[in-house]
């Protein structure tokens, strides 16, 4: 079997990330219904566009005190609100122990395994102090630290560059689509995942796993 490279997602993928569930946690007053919830998360999220306020949080660019204040400001909503949001995101965030298995079951078949992640620092080192990352991956990188958030192609560029992927055609497995199909455009082979399950099928259907 070819030794291959399968770089990871880490929110969605290897963690919990359930924005409309945690949407109803946070504002259960505010939000009455599924779609209550989706229109919360879109005003919050912009869609994580690289110029929506928590894109800035991912770059790395505010801290939580400011991003707090610029959605409650644009949104008319509380400060503190948006805080009690920013607390809650670590402990929403546990980790899918299916996908720790899919890892683990790709490091025995002897696959060089990555991450590359839309992360803020204070999240990135709540990953890295309560979780085992260096048994899980070789290395990563997390966007915070470089100044890119996927899907922008210079998220994938500077991967390629930390992580000495120039002349690889890596696997890439990541919850969002577009980010999916960035990682396509530069070349990397992407898997949308959906469920560990769903994700090793089509690793043992490219022959990555017997």
């Amino acid at each position: 079997m070819k030794r291959e490279t399968v770089v990871f997602d880490l929110g969605g993928v290897v963690f919990n990330w359930q924005p409309l569930r945690l949407m109803r946690e946070v504002f259960p007053s505010r939000v009455l219904d599924d779609a209550g919830a989706a229109r919360l998360m879109a005003d919050v999220f912009q869609s994580h566009l690289r110029g929506g306020d928590w894109a800035q949080w991912d770059l790395g660019l505010v801290v939580p005190t400011t991003l707090a204040r610029r959605i409650a400001r644009r949104l008319g909503m509380d400060p503190q609100d948006i805080m009690a949001l920013i607390d809650a995101l670590a402990p929403h965030m546990q980790v899918q122990q299916e996908t720790v298995a899919l890892i683990h079951e790709l490091k025995l078949a002897g696959h060089r395994l990555l991450y590359l992640s839309n992360m803020p620092e204070e999240l990135a080192q709540w990953i890295e102090r309560d979780h085992p990352l260096g048994e899980w991956f070789e290395q990563g990188v997390f966007s915070a630290r470089v100044g890119h958030v996927k899907p922008d192609q210079g998220m994938f560029r500077c991967a390629a560059d930390l992580l000495g992927l120039q002349t690889a055609s890596p696997v890439f497995v990541d919850d969002m689509v577009p980010n999916v199909l960035a990682a396509h455009d530069h070349g990397w082979r992407g898997i949308p995942f959906e469920s560990a399950a769903q994700t090793r099928a089509l690793l043992h259907d490219w022959g990555l796993l017997s």
